[in-house]
């Protein structure tokens, strides 16, 4: 059997974090290559396209994504054409923009059930004193949607103090989030490694002085921590929901429990390895070593591509005469029942005498024109979502 062969894509070889995963890969018996993603060019055809560097093509098997903000445009523009070349990658292109819009994750992971900081997004520096009460008053977070290691983060404490410092960001075409302040844990939070959705390390970082953000490189002190078990499983939770495979999951320690901050889809390993003693590369290898040979798949991507045909959400909320009926009487014949959402929980195959309930989303595949009509046709307005 041959090597398996692994490309770290990183702008910083010499890096803490690049060096130990190559440690891992080497002794794993990997053949292992360092590419900065912004030396690279993609060549796009019919047959899947190829990566290019250093003038050849890239020939991997498996990919780690370890991109940093600045570069991320260019750098999920490399991980996007390694999917579609059928590489396996250990955080997709969509999962790291998710993870690394701060609004966007938020938005998914509340609807989810994941406990998050009450948040509002503002535009106009009008609208702060309102987007201040909505979230608990001062003090209080303004950040702006994008950034890493605690860049964009201030913590106001007066309301001239938010306006000024939204007008500013907003100036510099930032969008701009005003966020609770969680007072228990100021100065503090959980960072806890996700790997295959498995919990594998997690570490408590503490801020220096007086700065409220305890991240390690702004001089925070991290500690040993024994994780409790509901703080691992809002970690594991935000990490799927995102799609992230490898992730640094940021917990705060709120007086009811676990408020889940960010998630990182490229997180450091230096300070995560000293404070648990875990080898946290050797995981992320290991699990690569495992799951580069069964590949996911874009659902979506593959229905769509037979023409006429897809995937439909029917929510049963505007759709109150299906309440109380059977699937095989609301659902058309040449449709196929995916899953039943109902609540958190999924009916997956679901028998075609299964009654339906108010909160009810069925999820169907088959001719998009033939469902669309046969819905529809019950009520003259739409409430299918593709």
């Amino acid at each position: 059997m041959r090597a398996t062969r692994l490309c770290i894509l990183s702008r910083g070889p010499q890096l803490y974090s690049t060096r130990r995963l190559v440690n891992e890969a080497d002794a794993a018996g990997m053949i292992v290559e360092i590419v900065d993603p912004l030396e690279t060019s993609l060549v796009l055809d019919d047959r899947n396209g190829q990566v290019i560097h250093e003038g050849w093509p890239l020939d991997v098997d498996a990919v780690i994504p370890r991109i940093g903000y600045s570069v991320t445009t260019e750098g999920v523009r490399v991980v996007r054409q390694f999917e579609r070349m059928g590489v396996y990658v250990a955080n997709s292109a969509d999962a790291i923009l998710r993870s690394r819009d701060k609004l966007t994750a938020s938005q998914i992971l509340s609807q989810k059930g994941v406990p998050v900081p009450k948040t509002a997004l503002v535009t106009s520096w009008k609208d702060v004193e309102r987007a201040i009460s909505r979230v608990g008053g001062v003090p209080c977070i303004v950040k702006t949607s994008q950034g890493t290691q605690g860049d964009g983060v201030f913590l106001v404490r007066s309301i001239r103090q938010a306006k000024e410092m939204v007008y500013r960001l907003i100036a510099e075409r930032k969008t701009v989030l005003v966020q609770e302040y969680i007072k228990e844990s100021h100065g503090k939070d959980i960072r806890v490694i996700v790997v295959g959705g498995q919990v594998v390390a997690a570490m408590r970082r503490v801020s220096n002085g007086r700065e409220f953000r305890s991240n390690y490189h702004l001089g925070g002190r991290v500690e040993q921590i024994d994780l409790p078990e509901e703080y691992a499983k809002v970690a594991i939770e935000a990490a799927n929901h995102l799609g992230i495979e490898v992730g640094g999951v940021d917990l705060l320690e709120g007086r009811m429990g676990p408020i889940l901050l960010e998630v990182n889809s490229s997180p450091g390993l230096e300070g995560i390895e000293k404070a648990s003693g875990v080898n946290v590369a050797g995981h992320i290898i290991e699990m690569i070593s495992k799951r580069h040979k069964i590949q996911s798949v874009n659902l979506d991507e593959i229905v769509r591509k037979r023409s006429g045909f897809g995937t439909v959400t029917v929510v049963l909320n505007t759709w109150p005469q299906f309440i109380g009926r059977s699937i095989e009487d609301v659902v058309p014949p040449e449709a196929n029942v995916v899953t039943i959402i109902r609540g958190k929980e999924n009916i997956w195959s679901p028998e075609l005498e299964l009654i339906l309930q108010p909160n009810d989303q069925i999820v169907l595949y088959g001719p998009l024109d033939s469902i669309r009509s046969h819905i529809e046709g019950n009520d003259d307005t739409s409430a299918v979502s593709s």
